[in-house]
């Protein structure tokens, strides 16, 4: 299984972070953006150069124990892998074991000399020493007190703890020192997460305005949540859920360009979660109710029929059972009745619908609970404040008066419908991070077919850095865009610069431009290429060599491309 670029270089980065430094990192990954095979590539190439070491995978829901255990069997098959976990009905012990926490908290005599620990949705991971997981690695550290822990996520914050690297103080005034120690590779932020939509692998989220909003202002807060009972009180009421219901039907069938295939409501208890799945029932939705009181074997049955296109099952309606580890790529829909003051909560629920999947160019998410305007965007959340303390930014938002779309202040257009924001128009709503729920401009990608390549070997004036390749696309008289080939750096610019021409070359990547230079006429030219063009700087993302435009043009004869070759001073 061949990894993408990106999760090849958070491989090196924590290579590089152990290179350097001697704490416990977390690598901070999108939802959908393939984590476990971050895992299974790192225990691979570990156990190349470290055959004897023994490794524990933890996490807290037995689905992501089996989907990291078989993406590692995917990748490699000959793995000495164990899976501990009760709700799997498994209690193997191997050099790789994965592991539900809860199986295991008090049985770490059974393991004996570990050397690595991975927790996955590692968030989870409280700054108490008495919790599972740190009473746990209490117990594993006294049998090897070298031990070494790597957090994975896509929230790397909690509430009342702020980043999972803050220290805090208990009521007693005592310092809770963090697990982990730094996050050594985060792409949950603006340009990178940004990045991973213009690449394709990550599905952009649609907001709409809703009509129907759940009043919040009896519900009192608890430890910086939501009181259960006061919320329940606020949403189960069957005004509201109709509204709602009826709301998501008309946007699902009517209110967009393709009618959505597959829903997820977030419901804020179990009766609340029943009394919207016989609402959406008697609408004509199929729907079914998920939450703790069902017996396992029923809900993995409505699970795995709704994972697999199912007739039986078009939506679910959960409580508190599908926030994490469960994958939805043909999710194309998000009902959210479930306030919540957690970001983390309301990150990992709209990562429900970021997997990229064939024919789904968004998932519309339509949000009921308030959560857009008072906790951000998914890609910029309003982190949460330490205890005691009450600082903290807010940021006016602006909703699209054409189509009813939540939009981050900055955007110039509406990311959904592409009208204009009038400046002296602009609709200011509430304050939070932002009423988007991606930040920033969505990409706008566009493909240029390829009339002339230039190849220029570039020396910088800092004569200690190594030189490089710019190859300029031109695809009419003025439009060009440009990219940089990294032959001769150190890392993953080497390593990429490397990808790339391969791609173009069956002879091995040169080391110097000096030969590469030599070989361009042997090079494979694209027929077009794919820019990002929304930024101060247009990226090309991606180069087709089929003659089709990435698929969207018949194939026919290809007009023939220049390729220019020019050596500048190296001065």
């Amino acid at each position: 299984m061949e990894l993408r670029g990106y999760q090849i270089e958070a491989v090196q980065a924590i290579y590089d972070y152990f290179a350097e430094k001697s704490g416990n990192p977390i690598v901070a990954m999108p939802t959908g953006s393939g984590k476990s095979l971050v895992l299974a590539e790192l225990l691979r190439s570990a156990y190349a150069s470290y055959p004897t070491q023994k490794v524990m995978m933890l996490t807290h829901v037995k689905e992501l124990i089996g989907q990291n255990a078989k993406k590692l069997l995917e990748t490699w098959p000959q793995a000495p892998v164990g899976i501990y976990s009760s709700g799997l009905g498994r209690k193997e012990i191997r050099a790789i074991t994965f592991a539900g926490i809860a199986s295991v908290v008090n049985k770490a005599h059974l393991f004996g000399h570990i050397d690595l620990v991975i927790i996955d949705e590692c968030h989870l991971v409280g700054p108490a020493d008495d919790t599972s997981y740190r009473s746990f690695l209490a117990e594993l550290t006294k049998l090897n007190p070298k031990l070494k822990v790597i957090g994975l996520t896509a929230t790397p914050f909690r509430l009342g703890q702020g980043m999972l690297t803050d220290t805090i103080k208990d009521r007693n005034g005592n310092t809770l020192p963090s697990l982990f120690t730094d996050i050594c590779h985060d792409l949950t932020g603006v340009d990178p997460f940004n990045r991973l939509i213009a690449e394709g692998y990550l599905c952009k989220l649609l907001p709409k305005k809703t009509a129907q909003e759940i009043d919040l202002r009896d519900v009192k807060t608890v430890a910086g949540e939501y009181n259960l009972g006061d919320l329940q009180a606020a949403v189960d009421r069957d005004s509201i859920s109709k509204a709602a219901c009826a709301e998501m039907v008309l946007h699902a069938k009517l209110g967009t360009l393709q009618e959505r295939k597959r829903w997820l409501v977030f419901a804020t208890g179990i009766e609340h979660a029943e009394h919207v799945a016989e609402i959406l029932r008697n609408s004509g939705i199929d729907a079914q109710a998920i939450h703790s009181k069902m017996e396992d074997a029923d809900r993995d049955q409505w699970i795995a029929a709704f994972k697999k296109d199912d007739d039986r099952v078009r939506c679910l309606v959960n409580n508190n059972v599908l926030t994490t580890g469960h994958d939805f790529p043909m999710l194309d829909l998000i009902g959210m009745l479930r306030p919540t003051c957690s970001p983390g909560l309301w990150v990992q629920m709209l990562g429900r619908g970021t997997r990229a999947y064939r024919g789904k160019p968004d998932c519309l998410v339509l949000d009921f609970a308030g959560n857009t305007r008072r906790l951000g965007p998914i890609n910029d959340p309003v982190i949460p404040r330490k205890k005691n303390r009450k600082d903290g930014g807010t940021a006016p938002v602006k909703i699209c008066e054409a189509c009813d779309t939540y939009n981050h202040i900055s955007v110039r257009v509406c990311t959904c419908c592409g009208a204009e924001f009038p400046e002296a128009k602009v609709k200011i709503v509430g304050v939070a991070a932002s009423a988007d729920l991606v930040k920033g401009e969505t990409p706008e990608i566009e493909i240029f077919p390829v009339r002339t390549i230039s190849y220029h070997s570039h020396f910088p004036r800092d004569t200690s850095k190594p030189p490089s390749l710019k190859v300029s696309y031109f695809s009419g008289p003025i439009q060009m865009f440009s990219e940089w080939i990294c032959l001769e750096h150190p890392g993953w610019a080497g390593h990429k610069a490397r990808e790339w021409w391969t791609k173009r070359s069956t002879t091995p990547a040169p080391t110097t431009i000096e030969d590469a230079m030599k070989l361009i006429n042997t090079l494979q030219s694209p027929s077009h290429i794919r820019v990002w063009v929304n930024q101060r700087h247009p990226q090309i993302m991606a180069h087709d060599f089929t003659g089709t435009a990435f698929g969207t043009e018949a194939k026919g004869p290809r007009a023939p491309v220049e390729v220019h070759a020019e050596v500048d001073a190296p001065f």
